[in-house]
């Protein structure tokens, strides 16, 4: 296969990675930096350009698309796919997951386990959104943030109004969410690959740090899912129609609750805790799945 991964850094260890797992299969795979794909938008003739040229015709994409530069990158990503040109995740399915509030939405609309979750404009109702999800301490989130970024523990009342105070009057949109304290700072992230869990770790905050996220010092270790859980991280897949992704759970004592379900999942971590071949696993997903023109998004309306 010709395969075209859109990133704007190959050295990253996760495309590092892919790009040496498509080698070792005998594909061709070139890596575009996104930003600098250039669209011409013409009736029945859409084409992207590289480097002054047209990009040759590909087999499948594999879009690594910071959150920085959501919209311009499924710009990209969906010019590919009206050429016909097989995506590892789709863009409708990719802006869904970006979009927390909408894909909360979705995965609470098909009962799946989620931390008690308020959202407001108004930070005059500050009180009654603590309150909705069962007081302090609660977590509050930025619907923009990633890699833990944006991820605030409010310890009292107090400190849950002012951090929403704060955080409206700069123009940010939150969440606010029940803090699940059997957890003990740790979650679980579950890795997707089309119908199948193919990796797990349990991952836990540095000392001091209830986020358990990798890039902000926290640790990575190999984990087994429970049925439940593997259910739970393969039905959020399903629902926000993402043939890859990374899916974070708690474990409450209400059973696994999602968090996030990440588009472009980092693949250190998890190769390093696991010893899985997440890289090959994608790879081999487009080996058995990519063909031309399919590009109609899985998972439920909306």
């Amino acid at each position: 296969m010709k395969l075209v991964m859109l990133a704007r850094n190959p050295n990253l260890y996760s495309h590092r990675r892919i790009i040496e797992a498509a080698r070792q299969r005998g594909h061709e795979i070139d890596v575009v930096n996104t930003l600098h794909v250039h669209m011409n938008i013409t009736s029945s003739k859409p084409t992207l350009m590289y480097g002054g040229r047209n990009l040759p015709c590909y087999d499948a994409v594999i879009p690594r698309i910071g959150a920085s530069i959501t919209p311009y990158g499924l710009a990209v990503l969906r010019q590919f796919e009206m050429q016909g040109v097989f995506p590892l995740n789709e863009s409708v399915a990719i802006g869904r997951s970006r979009d927390k509030l909408r894909a909360l939405q979705l995965l609470a609309r098909e009962g799946i386990g989620l931390p008690v979750t308020a959202f407001a404009h108004d930070p005059r109702r500050a009180e009654d959104v603590v309150k909705a999800v069962g007081g302090t301490p609660c977590v509050i989130k930025l619907l923009e943030g990633t890699q833990g970024r944006g991820v605030i523990l409010a310890e009292t009342a107090a400190s849950a109004k002012s951090i929403i105070e704060a955080f409206s009057a700069a123009n940010m949109n939150i969440l606010v969410q029940e803090y699940i304290k059997e957890a003990g700072g740790s979650d679980i992230r579950a890795l997707v690959v089309g119908r199948a869990v193919v990796a797990c770790m349990k991952r836990s905050g540095r000392n001091g740090d209830f986020r358990a996220n990798l890039h902000r010092g926290g640790r990575g270790e190999a984990a087994t899912l429970t049925e439940e859980e593997r259910k739970t991280a393969l039905r959020s897949a399903e629902v926000l129609g993402l043939n890859v992704c990374g899916v974070d759970l708690l474990r409450s004592h209400r059973g696994p609750v999602v968090i996030e379900v990440n588009s472009s999942p980092g693949i250190e971590g998890m190769e390093a805790a696991s010893r899985v071949d997440v890289a090959g696993a994608m790879i081999d997903f487009l080996e058995k799945t990519a063909q031309p023109g399919e590009t109609r998004t899985r998972g439920v309306k909306g």
